[in-house]
């Protein structure tokens, strides 16, 4: 099993900032890509960024330029920092890790449980 701690959620002002972190651990896994998702009430869950364990990243439009995803592979974590935080930006914010068994070779998404992210005055 890969165990996933999402940590650094909370309440900001619009246009302030937040960081989230996020540790995937695994005894018996190789951790490939990593991401962030959200999920506001009453939408889908919907993919904020990703970085693969070669650095590559993508991002939504609508946080492109605010937001930045990094990742320190010896620790298989994942950072999200967050600027000028909208009030749209408000959700759940779920990381991912999709993981690789080194005994199986079979390949999972696991799931942390979440940090609430609210960008209110």
């Amino acid at each position: 099993q890969v165990q996933v701690r999402e940590s650094g959620g909370g309440l900001v002002q619009p246009g302030g900032s937040l960081r989230l972190s996020c540790e995937a651990s695994g005894r018996t896994f190789s951790i490939n890509a990593m991401g962030w998702y959200r999920q506001a009430p009453g939408k889908q869950r919907e993919l904020v960024a990703r970085i693969t364990s070669g650095g590559s990243t993508n991002y939504a439009d609508s946080v492109k330029g605010r937001f930045t995803i990094s990742r320190d592979n010896a620790k298989n974590t994942v950072y999200l920092q967050m600027n000028s935080l909208k009030p749209e930006d408000t959700a759940v914010y779920y990381c991912n890790a999709a993981a690789t068994n080194l005994i199986s070779k079979s390949a999972t998404d696991y799931w942390g449980q979440g940090t609430q992210v609210t960008v209110s005055s």
